[in-house]
C-alpha cells in the first residue's frame, strides 16, 4: 500500500454543555490556544483516531463521538513546508462532572516531541468565549449546534 499524498489529522471539539473545551501548552505558550487533535495513526479511521487522540490529550474518560463535521485539505506551503494536511473534524461530547480547569500530561506524543507534554486544559463558553485557535483548528467551529 503506498503513502497517501497528505499527512491525516483528526480534530476534535469535545463539548460540555455550551462550553468547548480547549487548551495552552504551559511550557510552549507560542504554540497556541488549541483543541485536541493530532496525527491519524497508519491503519487507523479517522473517527478512532480524533477519539484517540482527544483521550490521549485530555486524560478525560467517557468521550462520545456526536458527529463528523467535515474535512478539510490544508496546504502547508504558507507555512514554509511541503506537502498537505487532510484535517477531519469531529464534534465529541464529555458526559459527567469534568474538572473547570486541570493539567494532563500527554505521555506518548505523535509529532515527535519529547514526553511528557503538559497541557492546561480549560472550559469557554461556545461561542462568545472561544479564542482564536492555531492553525486551521477553528475552521468548522460554525457547525456546532449546541
Amino acid at each position: 500500500m503506498s503513502q497517501p499524498p497528505f499527512a491525516r489529522r483528526a480534530v476534535a471539539y469535545i463539548t460540555h454543555g455550551d462550553r468547548l473545551l480547549v487548551f495552552r501548552h504551559t511550557r510552549h505558550p507560542e504554540a497556541g490556544i488549541q483543541v485536541p487533535g493530532g496525527k491519524i495513526e497508519p491503519g487507523e479511521t479517522p473517527e478512532a483516531g480524533a477519539l484517540r487522540e482527544a483521550c490521549e490529550e485530555t486524560g478525560l474518560e467517557g468521550l462520545q463521538i456526536e458527529s463528523y463535521l467535515g474535512r478539510y485539505d490544508l496546504d502547508l506551503a504558507p507555512y514554509g513546508r511541503q506537502g498537505t494536511l487532510r484535517m477531519f473534524y469531529y464534534h465529541l461530547t464529555c458526559d459527567g462532572q469534568p474538572p473547570e480547569r486541570w493539567l494532563h500530561y500527554e505521555l506518548a506524543p505523535s509529532d515527535g516531541t519529547p514526553a511528557p507534554i503538559e497541557f492546561e486544559l480549560y472550559w469557554v463558553r461556545f461561542p462568545d468565549e472561544v479564542p482564536t485557535l492555531v492553525g486551521e483548528q477553528g475552521l468548522l467551529l460554525h457547525k456546532l449546534a449546541l
